[in-house]
Formats: C-alpha cells, sequence, structure tokens
C-alpha cells in the first residue's frame, strides 16, 4: 500500500473497518509506511493496532522513530511498549529520550524492568554493557551435555539466543563458548567444559564498535561481555550489530551533510524540528545563520573597498579573487566533513580536540605548499610578467597557501566549538566558516599584493 493510501485511509472515519485494514498489512511494511506519512498520523494508525501487531511493528522502528512515537503515547501504553523491549533495545530507546522523560518512564517499569535499565544505564555511553542483553544461556563448566541440552529445551530464550552457548566456572568467570550443534552430535556423558571451541569476549567497558569488530572477526552470532574480573555478565547478539551498523552508517551520511557527530540524540531533535516542526522555526534557525553570512558579505565587501586603489594599480590582482576565496572554502567543506565523519565513528575523541586539530593544521599546510607554489608559479607567468608585476605570483601563492591552511584549521574547529556549546552545526558551521575564511582571505590576499608589488 503507498503511503499516500494510508494517509487517506486515516482521513475516512475510524470504523471497525478501517482497523481491520490496517491489522492485515505486514508488520514491515507498515513501519516504513507509517515513517511517510505525518507525525500526528502516525500515533493514530499506531493505535488502530491490536496489541501483538503494535509490539511487532514497533520492534521494526529504529529508535529514533521509537522515541518519537513514545513521546505522542499516553503513559500505560507507552509503558506497554518499553516493557515489550529486550533489556539492550528498552535501554537504547530510553537514550534517545529527554531526561525527563526517561526519568518519569523509568519509574513507570515493572521493578524487573527497572532494575534491569538501572543496572545497563550505569555503564558508560556508547559501551559494550549499554548494549548487551541478560538474556543469553550459560551452563558451567562441569555439566553433561545431556544436562546442557536439557537446559536448552527448558530455555525461554529464541532460537537465534541459543546457537550460542557460554560455559563459566563455579564462580560465573568466563570459560568460553561451544556451538549447539556441537552440543546435539556429543555424546550426552561428555563434559561441555571439552567441547569449549573459543574464548572470545569484551568487556563491559569497551566501544561498542569494538564490540562489533570482535563479534565480525570471531564470525559469531552472538558474544558475551564481562566484568572487569572475567566474570560473565551479558551478551550482545547479532541483531544488537547490525542495529549499531545501520546506526553508525546513517550518522556517517549525515555527518557528511553536516547533521551528525557525537550528539546523535540532539541532533535528531534539531533535524526532527528543521524537516517537519513548526515551519516559523526552521525559517528562523536558517535565517539566523543565514544573517551572519549576509553580514560577512558585507564585511568582505568593506575589505575589497578598503582596498579599491590596490586594484586601480593592479587590475590584475581582481582575477585571483575568486581563487583565492573558493579554494579556502574548499578546503573548510573537506575538514568539516572528516572531523563529522570521524566523530560518528568514533575516530575522533572530541576531548582530545588538540592533537587532531595539530594533524588538520600539518595536512592542511602541506596541501596549501603544494597548491600554492603551483598557483604562485602560473600566476607569475600568467598576469605577472605581462602586466610588470612579477611579485603578483608571489602574493598569490602566500595568499593561497594561508587560506587553505586558515580553511583546514576553521573547518575542523568551528564544528568542535559548535558541539561544544551546544549549538546545531548543520545549519551553522557553514555560515561562519564561509564568513571568517572570506573575510580573512581577501585581507590577507590584497595585504600582500600591498607589501610585494608596492602599491601606496
Amino acid at each position: 500500500m503507498p503511503s499516500n493510501s494510508l494517509d487517506q485511509l486515516l482521513e475516512q472515519p475510524l470504523v471497525e473497518s478501517t482497523k481491520q485494514t490496517v491489522n492485515q498489512m505486514s508488520s514491515s511494511e507498515l513501519a516504513r509506511l507509517l515513517n511517510e506519512i505525518g507525525y500526528q498520523k502516525r500515533v493514530l494508525a499506531f493505535r488502530l493496532l491490536d496489541k501483538n501487531k503494535a509490539i511487532e511493528v514497533f520492534e521494526y522502528l529504529n529508535h529514533d522513530e521509537q522515541a518519537d512515537l513514545i513521546q505522542a503515547m499516553e503513559a500505560p501504553e507507552s509503558i506497554d511498549m518499553i516493557e515489550s523491549l529486550d533489556p539492550d533495545d528498552r535501554v537504547q530507546l530510553l537514550e534517545e529520550l529527554p531526561a525527563k522523560v526517561t526519568k518519569r518512564l523509568i519509574a513507570d517499569l515493572s521493578p524487573d524492568s527497572r532494575e534491569s535499565v538501572n543496572t545497563l544505564l550505569g555503564y558508560p555511553e556508547r559501551s559494550a554493557g549499554r548494549l548487551m542483553s541478560p538474556r543469553y544461556l550459560a551452563v558451567r563448566s562441569g555439566t553433561s551435555v545431556g544436562d546442557a541440552i536439557n537446559a536448552v529445551r527448558n530455555s525461554k530464550l529464541r532460537a537465534d539466543e541459543l546457537q550460542v552457548i557460554f560455559v563459566i566456572d563455579p564462580e560465573r568467570f568466563y570459560q568460553g563458548y561451544t556451538w549447539l550443534a556441537t552440543l546435539v552430535k556429543a555424546h550426552a556423558d561428555t563434559s561441555v567444559e571439552a567441547l569449549i571451541e573459543g574464548n572470545t569476549a569484551v568487556r563491559v567497558v569497551d566501544r561498542e564498535v569494538r564490540a562489533a569488530q570482535v563479534m565480525k572477526d570471531a564470525d559469531l552470532p552472538a558474544i558475551p561481555v564481562v566484568d572487569q574480573e572475567g566474570r560473565l555478565v551479558g551478551a550482545i547478539t547479532f541483531d544488537d550489530v547490525i542495529d549499531l551498523i545501520d546506526e553508525e552508517a546513517t550518522e556517517a551520511a549525515y555527518s557528511k551533510a553536516g547533521v551528525g557527530g557525537n550528539l546523535q540524540g540532539r541532533d535528531r531533535v534539531w533535524s526532527q524540528r528543521l524537516v517537519d516542526g513548526p515551519i516559523w522555526y526552521a525559517i528562523r534557525l536558517r535565517l539566523l545563520f543565514l544573517i551572519i553570512t549576509l553580514i560577512g558579505g558585507f564585511l568582505v565587501g568593506g575589505v575589497i573597498d578598503q582596498f579599491e586603489e590596490t586594484l586601480e594599480a593592479v587590475v590584475a590582482a581582481a582575477i585571483f579573487i575568486p581563487l583565492v576565496m573558493d579554494m579556502g572554502g574548499n578546503v573548510g567543506t573537506q575538514s568539516t566533513t572528516i572531523f563529522a565523519r570521524g566523530l560518528a565513528w568514533n575516530q575522533i575523541d572530541a576531548k582530545r580536540f588538540l592533537p587532531y586539530l595539530a594533524r588538520e593544521a600539518m595536512i592542511g599546510a602541506l596541501i596549501g605548499l603544494v597548491l600554492g607554489i603551483a598557483a604562485g608559479v602560473i600566476a607569475y607567468f600568467w598576469q605577472g610578467l605581462p602586466n610588470d608585476v612579477p611579485q603578483l605570483g608571489i602574493a598569490v601563492g602566500l595568499a593561497l597557501f594561508a587560506v587553505v591552511l586558515l580553511g583546514a584549521v576553521l573547518g575542523a574547529t568551528l564544528p568542535w566549538m559548535l558541539l561544544r556549546f551546544g549549538f546545531d552545526h548543520a545549519t551553522g558551521a557553514d555560515p561562519f566558516l564561509t564568513t571568517i575564511k572570506d573575510f580573512l582571505g581577501l585581507l590577507i590576499y590584497f595585504a600582500l599584493v600591498n607589501w610585494l608589488v608596492g602599491v601606496v
């Protein structure tokens, strides 16, 4: 069913036939269609679903979409949805919600659910401890294969959660893992300890991306999570890692456009309000930063006006103004994209920004040196010698070196500063970058022309 058909369906009076039609749709298709209709109608459509159908559809939504829906629901139904999730998914959803909403929802959870949530929330953000689930099967190392298979039969875990069986000692220290298929093929009296095939594990404090990498390298459907002493406390399953990879890939894609980074939850709220929030909010926010660009344009015009005599004396200098302005902007855009993507993939530690900035400055300086020499030589032979101003080539080369270095430094620094001060860098980084780079770039260029060519 196309999204417009679902939209039209919800326009009709909510009779029993409408409810029946919605409930007959597949859960995955319905989850997709819900995100293609208006925000308020999503909630309306969701409330038409039977409880089991609603839970299935809810599980198909990503954490951002779940968070939006939970905030629009009334307390009883939102608690039902949260209780239906696995503990790790429950925590990831609550992390996406505003702090006040999260606190209220946790207080309304059942005692067992509240305890598991508080336990997982006690681990560092974006750690394996936050991602893990307490849903796994572990047996003692001295257990026989027959008893282990009985434990599998009596387990309430899903089939996909029982492919790998973990082995622990009497004090719950992790010993290793074995496959369910291996147990089935072994003699009933064999000790499980003899069937251990590896001891891959991650610690609760390890970064979640490391957990994903370990799972990929070990080619396991689930990996155990141990505490600092090596005791088994949870497991990370394949579907958790798939969600993580999807989240990271999406964030990286947004980061290239300047809307990602390590403040994803807040960026999601900003993005949601910009896309389908009040139109005056979008106009106000975007206009605010465009006014900065407008003011910057006047300041740049003031620089050109200040050096009007320079342009009259060295007309050829005007030819290289677009080169100086555009090259700095291109380098700055490269830097902002690389920085945002690095944050998205946890390759840059925002708390240790200075080493990264030094690296980016060195890269900018080397690129500026290459481009400056090339542009300087071309300017020397193209407009310098024919117009009896050979120093113009030197001015162009030095100016290009300076603006490229400036663009690299600003491109990394501005989004970092905006994030540090709690601003939305999706709408703010580029206007600031353009204004500062154009103003300082032209100022440097004209100052060099004045100095080297000797314009009074």
